[in-house]
């Protein structure tokens, strides 16, 4: 029992160095939000995850899960965050297992190694923390149409989430955050439509 937990614990920290690394990457765009979206492939960390599925036995997820919950859910985002960069709409189930290698476990009632569907919703709420970030960053280099694009995302998403019963505690907790990002936002589209930057831009 001591070496499984060693021996998972080794391949989540290799799994989370991988998740550091290349939202590092993504997080370039921030320096340059009109740059071309940052390369990302995702082979790391799907090889990563097979690994670790590898160490669970049969029905055991859950006793082993909060060994990698947090590290699994920072996966999820980078796919999150690369597929919104790249088409401005939020990523779907199938994509989401595609990029990691595992399916999301929507009904309830997988046993093998799965991704949680709140994780998944963790990461949307982790892309609304992001955007309010490249909102501000947009508006520095320029970029209105971007800031006004980003703020329809938000209210969008904010808003689904509000038809959602949330039993998590801990997904009520930052869904309830996110008003703060969503008010960024508004606060930015705001500024510009005020001083008509907008306009100026469109007609340039």
């Amino acid at each position: 029992m001591a070496n499984n937990y060693k021996d998972i614990r080794l391949v989540v920290r290799d799994l989370d160095r991988t998740c550091r690394k290349l939202n590092a990457k993504l997080n370039f765009i921030h320096s340059n939000p009109t740059s071309l979206v940052p390369e990302v492939e995702f082979s790391e960390i799907q090889e990563r995850i097979q690994k670790l599925a590898a160490l669970i036995p049969e029905n055991d997820y859950y006793k082993y899960n909060d060994l990698w919950q947090r590290t699994l859910q920072n996966a999820v985002f980078i796919a999150v965050f690369k597929y919104y960069l790249e088409q401005e709409e939020l990523i779907d189930i199938a994509t989401v297992e595609k990029c990691i290698g595992v399916k999301v476990d929507v009904n309830n009632d997988l046993q093998e190694f799965h991704i949680q569907l709140e994780d998944v919703l963790h990461a949307y709420i982790s892309l609304v923390n992001e955007l309010s970030r490249l909102a501000i960053n947009s508006v520095t280099v320029g970029d209105y149409p971007r800031v006004i694009r980003i703020s329809a995302f938000v209210r969008e998403l904010s808003a689904g989430f509000q038809l959602l019963n949330l039993k998590n505690d801990s997904l009520r907790k930052r869904f309830d955050g996110i008003k703060y990002d969503v008010k960024k936002i508004e606060e930015v589209v705001y500024d510009i439509t005020l001083r008509g930057l907008q306009k100026k831009d469109q007609d340039a």
